[in-house]
This record gives C-alpha cells, sequence and structure tokens, in this order.
C-alpha cells in the first residue's frame, strides 16, 4: 500500500473529531462532496470502514478509533520536524528549554552551569510554558523540565532528576506540628490548599505561605517549595501522597548533540546530591 498523504489524514480527523460532514467540510473550507469522496477514498485505501453513517449520527468504528489516534500523532511529528527544521536552519540556533515558573526544583542553575562547560553546545533559552510537553511535540522546544504523569510523555524520552515526597506546611503553633510524620486523614476538617502538588501551579506562594502562618490555611507541598522556609512555619512529611517528580524530557529519538550534552549535564549536576528515582530514564538522544 502506497503512503498516506497529510492532506487524507487532515480530512480524516476533521471528521472524527466533528462528527458531522457538514461541519468538517466548513472547517476545512471545502465542499462537503469532495469531503465524503475523500473519506471513501481513504476507506478503500486501508480497507476498512471509519465511520458508521446514518441518516441521523456519524460515529468512528474501532478501525476510525485508532487511525485518529495515529493520525494525530502522525501529523504532530510532521509539524514538529518541519519546525525544528526551520529552527535548527536559523542563524543563531539556539537549544530552547520550556519550564513551567518555578518548576525546575532549583536545580536549573546547576544544570546550566555543568552544561556551558561542555564543548560546542547552543546557547540555551529558556522559555516559560504551562505545557512544555506538549511544546516538545509541536516543535518549539528541543527540552523542557516537566512534573508530568507518563500519560502526558507520549513520544519523549525522559530522566528522572528529582523525586521529593510532600510536606504538609502547618504554623508551628498547629496541634499536628510535632508529629513524625502525617497522612492525608489527619488533615481532615482543615483549610487544605486545593492546587496541585505540581510546583508549576502554584501562583503566589509567598501568599500561601502567609494564609497559612495565620492559621488560614494548610498545603500539602513538594519540599522545595518550602525551602527556605518562615520561622513561624514548620513542615511534616506526608506519607500517603504519591512524591512530585521532576524530569528532564526531550523527543524520542533526538540526535541533537547540544540535547544530548544536556541530558548527560542535568544527570552530572543532580547526581553528588539528588537520589535519583528508580526507573527515570527511558533513553539517552544519540550523540
Amino acid at each position: 500500500m502506497d503512503r498516506l498523504e497529510t492532506r487524507q489524514l487532515a480530512y480524516f480527523l476533521a471528521v472524527a473529531e466533528e462528527l458531522h460532514f457538514g461541519r468538517a467540510a466548513a472547517r476545512l473550507d471545502i465542499a462537503q462532496p469532495a469531503l465524503s469522496k475523500a473519506i471513501r477514498q481513504l476507506e478503500r485505501r486501508l480497507g476498512v470502514t471509519l465511520f458508521e453513517r446514518t441518516s441521523r449520527a456519524v460515529t468512528l468504528t474501532e478501525a476510525g478509533r485508532v487511525l485518529s489516534r495515529e493520525a494525530r500523532v502522525a501529523l504532530e511529528a510532521v509539524s514538529a520536524a518541519a519546525l525544528r527544521t526551520q529552527r535548527a536552519g536559523t542563524r543563531e540556533p539556539r537549544l530552547t528549554l520550556a519550564m513551567k515558573p518555578s518548576g525546575d526544583g532549583g536545580l536549573l542553575p546547576a544544570i546550566l552551569a555543568e552544561y556551558e562547560r561542555r564543548p560546542e553546545v547552543l546557547p540555551v533559552e529558556v522559555v516559560f510554558d504551562a505545557d512544555g510537553a506538549r511544546m516538545l511535540r509541536e516543535g518549539r522546544a528541543d527540552a523542557a523540565l516537566l512534573y508530568a504523569s507518563p500519560d502526558e510523555l507520549r513520544g519523549l524520552d525522559t530522566e528522572t532528576l528529582l523525586s521529593e515526597a510532600p510536606v504538609a506546611v502547618l504554623p508551628i503553633t498547629h496541634p499536628l506540628a510535632h508529629r513524625t510524620s502525617l497522612r492525608m486523614a489527619d488533615l481532615a476538617g482543615e483549610c487544605l490548599h486545593s492546587k496541585p502538588t505540581d510546583p508549576g501551579a502554584v501562583q503566589s506562594l509567598s501568599a500561601l505561605m502567609h494564609l497559612i502562618a495565620l492559621g488560614r490555611k494548610v498545603a500539602v507541598l513538594p519540599r522545595v517549595l518550602t525551602t527556605p522556609l518562615r520561622e513561624d512555619l514548620t513542615t511534616v512529611p506526608v506519607e500517603d501522597v504519591p512524591p512530585s517528580v521532576l524530569l528532564l524530557a526531550w523527543p524520542a529519538h533526538s540526535t541533537s548533540p547540544s540535547v544530548a550534552a544536556l541530558c548527560r549535564a542535568a544527570a552530572s549536576a543532580v547526581r553528588p546530591t539528588i537520589e535519583r528515582a528508580d526507573g527515570g530514564r527511558s533513553g539517552w538522544p544519540v550523540r
């Protein structure tokens, strides 16, 4: 079978997302009969039915659901390849490192210092974005520091840099302040800070700490966010909350020497002081 065309995949995805040929055609700015014809040709080419069509609804078949997942990945990869190629061909190429604000676990200065000691590497441009994994998949970044769950890491290789058990942040006068450890059930009834433990999700850490000191809030946070800690606050480990894991991520199968150098610099910078989490590395870029 000949290779599928990106245009065919884009047409298919429009219908798969809209589940309506008329709306998909309007979105693509083509005539509906032309879109219907293109989908029929794609089904014949693949030898499967992609959509169940009735007078009232359009639904994906199992084959259609598989192609929906695969087509999205393929189109993202093509677009990312084009963007990475364009960025590499600029007069002053740079290595773009994405991260959330406060999302480096305090490690970025040491990582960059180690990286810059290595020969013939590209200058690093740090950009702040809420979704570094998406920036990598779209080709807008070469590497990213992420606090991410496994399902967000599709198409990426990673190295675990830091794994931190969360702590409860309490006023020193709190009844639980002198416990050696806590469980979330111990904090039932407290006015618990409701945002995720992802460091990049905390918008105003100083304001939160002030509310805790006033006895208005209690928070469960990665320890990195509590240093330095106010004198009127204390921290107690929380046993039943998963650790926050900081990863360095890059596109799978990357062959960039500068990305490889950044990965090795990161591992070298954190190894003396940070216990690396098991299973963090899924592959180094080829140098």
